[in-house]
This record gives structure tokens, sequence and C-alpha cells, in this order.
């Protein structure tokens, strides 16, 4: 059967030891993506077998674990390389503000962070809801 990138729908390759390189082959590698990324639980793959404190105890979208293979353009460029310009920051930063999740000075707890994770996420969920919903 073969797989395909669910976001751009290309073909995605495996083997041939093209993994990141600048050619369609390396584009189109396949590459797994965790939906909620690992380190929000306190894990890496960086650091396999060491813990630290997690920004979530649990999942707040109970996706914990989970992930989706998708090429290698979409995964490293796309998904972990959001554009934020300088005005987009100023929106976000006055909605933490609005919702009580700024901080003056940190404190031991995370509980903000998730607060502006879950924000962004929901600034996401409706933009791609608004947008969906737009004449073509």
């Amino acid at each position: 059967m073969e797989e395909r990138c669910p976001i751009c729908g290309c073909r995605l390759r495996r083997g041939g030891g093209t993994y990141g390189q600048p050619t369609p082959e390396g584009r189109s590698h396949a590459s797994k993506h965790h939906y909620v990324p690992e380190r929000f639980f306190g894990r890496s793959a960086n650091r396999k077998g060491s813990q630290r404190d997690g920004v979530f105890k649990t999942c707040p979208w109970g996706r914990e674990g989970e992930w989706a293979t998708f090429c290698d353009d979409c995964h490293e460029e796309l998904l972990h390389n959001p554009v934020l310009l300088p005005e987009d920051i100023e929106r976000l930063a006055l909605l933490v503000r609005q919702r009580a999740l700024a901080e003056d000075v940190k404190s031991e707890s995370r509980e903000k962070l998730a607060g502006r994770i879950e924000l962004l996420h929901q600034i996401v969920d409706a933009g791609l809801a608004a947008l969906l919903s737009e004449e073509p």
C-alpha cells in the first residue's frame, strides 16, 4: 500500500539514505510527527531515559503519544516552523494578557505556559474553521 503525506498528499519514500537531503527524494522522505510534543510530558528523544517535569500532567486534547507520518517538507518546514510575524506576536501577546496568562516573573509552576500552549491551539483551530467556512 502506498503511503502519502496527510497534508500535501505526496508519495512518501523510505530508505535509500536520502532522509533530510534537499532533493525530491529527501523532501518526500517519511518523517514521524507527534501531534502533541513528547517534551510537553517531560520526555524527549534527545534525552532518552531521562525525565523532566512536563508542561502537562495529562494531555488537554486526549492525544498523548499519538503521531502520524508526514513528508520531510511538511513535517520539518511547515509544522515545526510556523511563521509568526511581529504583528501576529503583538496580537498573541494581547490575548495572553487578556486571558491572564502573562508572567512578570517565572515561578516553579508551568501552568501559565500550559495555558499559552492551549491558547495557541485555540487560535489555530479557530483560524482553520474560519478559512474552511469561507466560500472558495
